[in-house]
């Protein structure tokens, strides 16, 4: 029913002759959609009592970085026994809370690294093959803080050191990407916190090329629990297709409340503005190393 609904927020269909137009929404629309969608999808949960990274998974060595970075066609393939996976583990977040949580294997943390959508064969000379793999622990950013997760430790005969990588199974725990849907683009793509009430936004529009610039204009839409963010973006209207490039910009917006704790979402998205970007997720907890 949530999805049937969305999907009629969305879009008006217009039948006008032989074309089927379609309705912009409004900043107002996109908001409202994207506050229910975070209240009923089971997004807000997850954030609030679950576990959201925001730092890289993926942890390394700077010559092991430089490396891969170097190589322009790699993969990755098992080329020794692996340790069974435990069944599950903990998270222990600095605050003292912890967490229990399902697994995934050496194997799912190796594929997990690989730019193929499946490892490499152990027969590729080019693949960085993996020997051995230690389960161990890693620090990690997340929105509840600063955590200590489980992890793989994968060792390679052909890298100047290991790579650790989450072992937690988040597909099986649920994650806000997946709650929410994570196939939409987005407006907004980051912002900075000046002051309790005023955010420095970064976003990015289409224009037409040869026709006059639009006005863009910054949109907010506090609640309780969220502050949603977005843009209205206002062209000459014309007839036919056109040539688009896309323009980056940036505005300060001023909320009617401070910020605090509410989590900040991009109204096109849906999803919270820190999961994808360098912004801090709330004012309460900035973004920094783990």
């Amino acid at each position: 029913m949530l999805r049937l609904l969305v999907t009629l927020l969305a879009v008006t269909a217009l039948a006008r002759g032989d074309h089927l137009l379609l309705q912009s929404l409004t900043f107002h629309d996109d908001a409202t959609r994207a506050v229910w969608t975070w209240r009923l999808s089971g997004a807000a949960e997850i954030w609030d009592d679950g576990f959201v990274p925001t730092g890289d998974p993926t942890q390394m060595q700077q010559n092991v970085k430089k490396q891969i970075l170097r190589d322009e066609e790699y993969g990755f393939a098992v080329a020794g026994p692996l340790p069974a996976t435990p069944k599950e583990a903990r998270i222990r977040w600095d605050d003292g809370s912890t967490m229990q949580v399902p697994l995934i294997s050496a194997r799912q943390a190796l594929v997990a690294l690989s730019p193929y959508e499946s490892e490499a064969s152990a027969q590729d000379e080019q693949a960085y093959k993996m020997t051995s793999a230690v389960f161990t622990t890693m620090r990690l950013r997340t929105v509840r803080g600063i955590a200590t997760v489980p992890a793989w430790r994968l060792h390679f005969s052909n890298l100047p050191g290991p790579i650790d990588h989450l072992a937690v199974d988040r597909a099986t725990l649920g994650t806000v990407e997946d709650a929410v849907g994570d196939d939409r683009p987005h407006d907004i793509t980051g912002f900075q916190i000046i002051d309790e009430q005023t955010l420095r936004v970064n976003y990015d529009y289409g224009i037409c090329l040869g026709r006059r610039t639009p006005t863009v204009r910054l949109r907010s839409d506090e609640r309780s629990d969220v502050v949603v963010l977005g843009i209205e973006v206002h062209q000459q209207a014309s007839k036919g297709l056109c040539a688009g490039v896309g323009k980056s910009g940036e505005g300060v917006m001023r909320l009617g409340e401070p910020l605090g704790d509410r989590v900040v979402l991009d109204a096109k998205s849906r999803l919270p503005l820190c999961l994808h970007s360098s912004a801090p997720c709330h004012a309460g907890h900035p973004t920094g190393a783990s």
